[in-house]
């Protein structure tokens, strides 16, 4: 139970809480723009470096989940009992000087290297952004908060293909431009040297948003030890259990197709790179925004109206729906009906976080928030991140044998794991009632 002094810990203004959203929501913008721009480069990156699918995979996945994973919980831990505004400054600088990095890159192992030290600075993100939002937004607004933020990850991802799709619009892929001081570049060189450029202005913006004093049971005192963290942990293990590893296996299912989409329109329905840009960029981005921000007001409504699973209640109904979705749009026979379903998985994939991740907030006393935000994004990424892009690049090359069945490969996936992570969110859910009746 909260003491009276925490309970009569001052909440930021409304204006100052939402510049703190808005900056936090750029923020995960600009680490879905750099960490996306791959997806849309997969086709001129294989020919120019001579990689088959799978590495491919490890370039977007493993590489980037590597130090994600090293530096996420060490973050998160710091996180808990220290400036977390700074932490998102110095996150945000690193990533974008990793991802012009990238830019230089002439082998595979330069740029296995560069997407190491881009998840090495995304990790410090989300742990710290997550605390600082649950400080910012009482629990009725949170998962309105929350879905903003996740607003990021649709309009980062609609970016870089918008981004590169006019880029090669005018200069082809693999065309040789010279760039004064780093000489001869091929074109998709050039575009991930620009992406993390902006990221030097929006590290110097986050340091203008409030360190909020801590919200909630926990808030003042001392970080919680491993083995309180743990024991917590294990006492309301079936929710946390079922929700993270439930949002962690909806990601690998988002995450996987999402590398693939592009190379998927590219050898399915032969667009071009360019076509692939500008036309899945804007559905990507709409359909995404729609659905955080919808998902947020539902969740928030729901709350609001009595239903106190509200939050979960909505991620599930999300859920539902991504299980016929997820599987049916790689075999559609033509690009409409295709483009039309992947709107669809981006709506209600986005749809969900806003309760679930208010859902695993709501769950955490304040001292352990971020290392829960760690362990979440701990799982997500090791599951979602690496293994997603990757098992769909196994089936394709070692499966089917043959990079023209890509589309069955994503299909296959997402028929074993989407139903998966909707039993795994539902146990969840039923022992998170649990514990929100106190029984």
């Amino acid at each position: 139970m909260q003491t009276q002094e925490q309970s009569a810990r001052p909440w930021p203004s409304a204006p100052r809480a939402w510049w703190g959203g808005v900056v936090l929501m750029l923020a995960n913008t600009l680490a879905f723009v750099d960490r996306q721009a791959l997806a849309l480069l997969v086709q001129p990156i294989k020919q120019d470096l001579g990689l088959s699918d799978t590495a491919i995979s490890l370039l977007y996945g493993l590489s980037f989940t590597l130090f994600y994973v090293a530096v996420g919980l060490p973050v998160a831990r710091l996180a808990d009992r220290t400036n977390r505004r700074n932490i998102v400054a110095g996150a945000i600088l690193v990533w974008s000087i990793a991802t012009s990095l990238c830019g230089l890159a002439r082998s595979f192992a330069v740029l296995l290297a560069a997407r190491v030290g881009v998840g090495a600075g995304e990790g410090g993100l989300t742990p710290s952004a997550l605390s600082l939002l649950a400080d910012y937004f009482p629990k009725e607004r949170l998962p309105l908060a929350i879905s903003m933020y996740q607003m990021g990850i649709y309009l980062g991802n609609a970016l870089a293909l918008v981004i590169g799709g006019l880029v090669f619009t005018h200069i082809h892929p693999s065309a040789v431009i010279l760039v004064p001081l780093a000489g001869a570049m091929k074109g998709w060189q050039l575009v991930f040297l620009l992406l993390g450029l902006p990221g030097v202005v929006l590290a110097a913006l986050a340091l203008s948003i409030p360190e909020p004093v801590r919200q909630g049971p926990g808030a003042g005192v001392p970080r919680a030890s491993l083995s309180q963290f743990f024991a917590h942990i294990g006492a309301r293990r079936r929710a946390y259990v079922g929700i993270m590893l439930g949002f962690a296996l909806m990601i690998l299912v988002g995450n996987g197709t999402a590398v693939w989409i592009p190379a998927f329109f590219e050898r399915t329905h032969g667009w071009t790179t360019a076509g692939v840009g500008r036309i899945l960029g804007p559905i990507v981005f709409v359909c995404g925004a729609a659905g955080a921000l919808t998902g947020g007001f539902v969740a928030t409504a729901l709350r609001r109206r009595g239903v106190a699973h509200g939050h979960l209640a909505a991620a599930l109904f999300g859920f539902c729906m991504l299980v016929p979705i997820s599987i049916g749009f790689p075999l559609m026979p033509n690009p409409d009906g295709a483009l039309a379903l992947v709107g669809a998985m981006n709506f209600f994939a986005a749809f969900t976080f806003g309760g679930g991740l208010a859902a695993l907030q709501e769950l955490t006393p304040n001292r352990m928030r971020a290392l829960m935000s760690g362990a979440y994004m701990l799982m997500a990424n090791l599951i979602g991140g690496a293994l997603g892009p990757t098992l769909i690049a196994l089936v394709t090359d070692y499966g089917l044998r043959d990079a023209r069945s890509l589309n069955l490969a994503m299909s296959l996936v997402c028929a074993v794991v989407s139903p998966l992570a909707l039993a795994l969110l539902w146990m969840g859910m039923r022992d998170y009632r649990r514990i929100l009746s106190g029984a």
